[in-house]
Order: structure tokens, then C-alpha cells, then sequence
């Protein structure tokens, strides 16, 4: 049976839309997640950038950091957002700078302010198919996290049949590398997870397509680089760690005791000394 086609917008990062075969399924909506730090404003820009070489409209969404900034981080990997702004091919949404009172920016983190921000900007935009970035969620429910997965699927339902592909980024914590409040997660259709490690003393970013449907994306973990002058770039495949495939210590203690009891208990059962070893 043939496939039925897709439509697939790219990333623009080099190397990584063939870990999901050729790019996110037009109308999905797309969980950036992962720890400060980790890829996900830059992959972010990098979707953004493309959309604008591509002629689609572009909402750029940006709760932390300023306008200015983002425009100065994209600078830095040869894409001109402020040209784009000013040819009416992109709007950027500061919910940063909030109380100066210019047309594109939120007075107060609130989801219904955003949406309609968001819709005013795709009319403005004009007719056709569109990317949202909202840089990130979390900052809407930083005080509530009970919330993250309510304004999660308001947002979802809302904008789903405004032709937007969105990539929604959500912060993770660094002591827990888990979600300040489940629930960008749980409305994706696709889950991007950025992470970080340290290497003999150099700090390594890896990306991994944790779910992407309708779609047959990589499972492997892959290293990536951000480049002065070029941006995110999938390296090559993450090496197999040690902790990857061996159960955690307290883990296998667990396993030998149960393993011991249970031969205790069986009227056959005998362990000889030298069965566990001092390690357990």
C-alpha cells in the first residue's frame, strides 16, 4: 500500500530533518524541551529562518529574552530577522519587555493575551501556511505549573486551524532534568529533547526525536554543535555510555538480594559463600 504524502516543513539545522524523514508534518504542534543552555532558541531561529527562505508567515514568540536580543542571536548565524520584520515576512512577540506599549507586545504573561497576539499577527501576515515559535511556555505557568498542561491544549485547539506548524519550547529543570509542570508534552504531536553532559571536562549538547507522528524518526541520540557564523549542526550519532546499558548499582543490589531470598527459600535452594561477591 502506498504511503500517503506529507507535507513536511524543514528545520533548517543542518543534518537533522533527515533524523525525521524530511521535516515536521504540516499543522503539527512540537515540544522543544530540555535544560537553559542545551539548543532550543537556536534550534528555534534556525525553524524560523526557514520559514522566512521559504515564503511561509513567521511568529516569533520570545518570553526570555528581549526582541533586540533575539534579533542579535540570529544576526550572529547570518539571518536577518530585522530585514525580515521590516518586509512584513515575520512579526516577533516580546513578552520580555512588557509595559513599553508597542504594538507587538504583551502586557502580561497571560495565555489568552498570547493567543490573540498570535492571531492579530497571523492576519497582519496575511494568508498561507505559517510558523509559531513560543520561546518558551513555561514562563506562562512558572507560578501555576498544575496549569502547563490546560493552557497546553487551549493553545493547541485554539490555533490548530490557523494553518501554524509551532514548535513550543519548554523549559526543563537542571537538578532534575524533568519539566517545571507536565504538559506541552502531553498535547505534541512531535517531543525534540535537547541535553547536556560533560565530557573530560568539555560541555557536549545532544538532540533526540523522542516522538514525531506520522513519521519514521531516528531513536538515536545525536551529538550537535552550535557554530559561530553558521548555527546548530547534527555532528554524528551519540557513542553507547556505559550508563546507557548497565543497571544502576542499587538497581542490581536489588536483583542478587531477591535472587538469594528466593533460593533460600526453595526447599533445594543452597548458596555456597562465594556466590555474591563482596562488590553487593
Amino acid at each position: 500500500m502506498k504511503r500517503p504524502y506529507i507535507e513536511r516543513l524543514r528545520s533548517g539545522v543542518k543534518g537533522f530533518d533527515r533524523l525525521i524523514a524530511g521535516g515536521v508534518p504540516r499543522g503539527f504542534f512540537v515540544a522543544v524541551v530540555g535544560e537553559p543552555g542545551t539548543g532550543k532558541t537556536v534550534f528555534s531561529i534556525h525553524f524560523a529562518w526557514q520559514g522566512v527562505l521559504e515564503g511561509d508567515k513567521v511568529v516569533y514568540v520570545t518570553t526570555e529574552e528581549s526582541r533586540e536580543s533575539i534579533i542579535r542571536q540570529a544576526a550572529m548565524f547570518q539571518m536577518d530577522f530585522a530585514g525580515a520584520v521590516d518586509r512584513g515576512k515575520m512579526i516577533i512577540i516580546d513578552a520580555l519587555m512588557r509595559g513599553r506599549g508597542d504594538e507587538w507586545s504583551l502586557q502580561e504573561l497571560d495565555i489568552d493575551e498570547l493567543v490573540q497576539k498570535v492571531l492579530e499577527a497571523k492576519k497582519r501576515l496575511g494568508y498561507g501556511r505559517a510558523r509559531l515559535i513560543i520561546d518558551s511556555m513555561s514562563a506562562f505557568w512558572l507560578d501555576k505549573p498544575a496549569m502547563a498542561r490546560k493552557y497546553s491544549y487551549m493553545v493547541k485547539r485554539i490555533l490548530y486551524k490557523w494553518d501554524f506548524t509551532v514548535y513550543m519550547v519548554s523549559q526543563y529543570a537542571i537538578t532534575t532534568t524533568q519539566a517545571f509542570g507536565w504538559g506541552v508534552e502531553h498535547v505534541a504531536d512531535g517531543i525534540v529533547r535537547f541535553r547536556r553532559y560533560i565530557r573530560r571536562g568539555e560541555l557536549k549538547r545532544y538532540v533526540l526525536v523522542e516522538k514525531m507522528r506520522q513519521t519514521p524518526h531516528s531513536l538515536v541520540m545525536h551529538e550537535i554543535d552550535i557554530r559561530d557564523g553558521e548555527g546548530m549542526v547534527v555532528v554524528r550519532p551519540a557513542k553507547a555510555r556505559k550508563e546507557d546499558t548497565v543497571l544502576p548499582r542499587e538497581v542490581t543490589r536489588r536483583i542478587i538480594r531477591g535472587r538469594i531470598e528466593e533460593e533460600l527459600a526453595s526447599p533445594e535452594g543452597e548458596l555456597e559463600s562465594g556466590d555474591i561477591g563482596d562488590d553487593f
